[in-house]
């Protein structure tokens, strides 16, 4: 028989190993799994809508709303520091799917004042004044997938865009919005640093607040993986690629904060950054993911993944396919694997409080890192130093259980 929700509390509130003496910020994850076309590279969980006209919002706002009341007393009096709104492709929702969504989070679940509402945006679903009825229905964010800027790219990368619609889109984006981002990749097939470079000029000229920049890497279950494209820049250029976008995008005025994003002043992804604090985030939707703290123990949830499987689970009460317990000797690799991202490191006090473990469980994977010369200690804080900000799998690899 099915665990019910309330047995499934029962579960997560009893007593157990750890201690947290608080309970980190909170964010929510909302996944709209449905896209165009889905791209040769992507191991999201997407799937492509082939009916024509709009996939069945109604129905799946629904399935969200039930989703989120039965997750309520999980995270009963917490506020939420920011909402994402992530896919597939979320902007195939219209304006007011987006409007009803948002304005049903109010209704549950309390944001704190100003708090960030990302919707992420393909500039294959662009129509002008498309990207204005988001910012009026609540988003305050805009992530756009621009990956690139020419056209022969796109097409290998099976984007449904091209570099026109991108910098249509762009454009919008930067007229309604007071902070947006841009997702390009890089190390394309058949790409050189020169190519880059005017990729790097057309993203840098819009001036965006944020960038994020992913080296493009085969993942397993994609088209790629089975069908990688020719001319994939080998290791020395990938890496003198990223040396060139750190240094262009200094010139530029924006900081690398994470190990792929950079951001102007003030203009850092709350969200992505509760991620990278080891903070806790609600996910709901298709497939979604999500890491919960209570004071025994640290909770990872899953969502059904199939659209349909989920909506139907979901408006009887029983979205979670799966969770599990996150192990206690598994807590330290889990913390390391999202703070060591970050630039500028982390309180060595955080671990202690997003884990309740004691520093003591780290202490020699930390000395063994500081000994290779890979991280480093100041006033408290841990930071990754510029060879282990290079090499960032080999540190977080130390923090692995036996």
């Amino acid at each position: 028989m099915a665990e019910s929700q309330g047995e499934r509390l029962a579960r997560y509130t009893r007593l157990g190993t750890l201690a947290l003496p608080s309970l980190p910020p909170l964010a929510l994850y909302v996944h709209l799994p449905w896209c165009l076309k889905k791209c040769p590279y992507c191991d999201f969980n997407s799937h492509e809508w082939r009916d024509g006209g709009a996939p069945p919002e109604a129905r799946y706002l629904d399935a969200l709303r039930a989703d989120l009341e039965a997750a309520l007393p999980f995270v009963w009096g917490r506020r939420v520091v920011s909402v994402f709104i992530g896919g597939g492709t979320p902007s195939l929702f219209s304006p007011d799917a987006v409007a009803t969504l948002i304005a049903d989070i109010r209704a549950r679940l309390p944001l704190e004042p100003m708090a960030e509402i990302t919707l992420e945006a393909n500039p294959g679903t662009f129509e002008r004044d498309r990207f204005r009825a988001f910012r009026e229905a609540g988003v305050t964010r805009l992530s756009i997938g621009v990956q690139s800027f020419d056209d022969a790219r796109l097409r290998a990368l099976g984007r449904v865009h091209d570099a026109a619609q991108a910098r249509a889109a762009v454009d919008e984006a930067a007229r309604h919005f007071e902070t947006f981002n841009l997702d390009l990749m890089y190390a394309l097939p058949g790409q050189t640093a020169a190519d880059l470079a005017r990729e790097l000029d057309t993203a840098l000229a819009f001036e965006p607040p944020h960038l994020s920049i992913y080296h493009l890497t085969i993942e397993p279950n994609t088209r790629f993986a089975s069908a990688p494209p020719p001319g994939l820049p080998d290791d020395d250029l990938a890496a003198g690629m990223l040396d060139l976008i750190v240094e262009r995008t200094a010139q530029a005025g924006l900081q690398r904060y994470e190990v792929s994003a950079f951001a102007r002043p003030g203009h850092r992804c709350v969200h992505n950054l509760n991620y990278w604090q080891f903070g806790d985030y609600l996910g709901i939707g298709a497939g979604a993911h999500g890491k919960l703290s209570f004071p025994h123990r640290v909770v990872r949830q899953v969502r059904w993944r199939e659209p349909v499987t989920y909506m139907n689970q979901a408006l009887v009460g029983a979205a979670i396919s799966n969770d599990e317990e996150v192990a206690r000797r598994a807590l330290p690799f889990e913390f390391m694997l999202n703070a060591l991202r970050l630039r500028e490191g982390f309180e060595l006090s955080r671990f202690v409080e997003r884990t309740g473990l004691p520093l003591s469980a780290i202490a020699p994977a930390l000395d063994e890192a500081q000994r290779r010369g890979l991280l480093e200690r100041d006033a408290g804080r841990l930071r990754p130093t510029p060879r282990g900000f290079d090499f960032l799998s080999d540190v977080q690899a130390l923090f692995l259980a036996d």
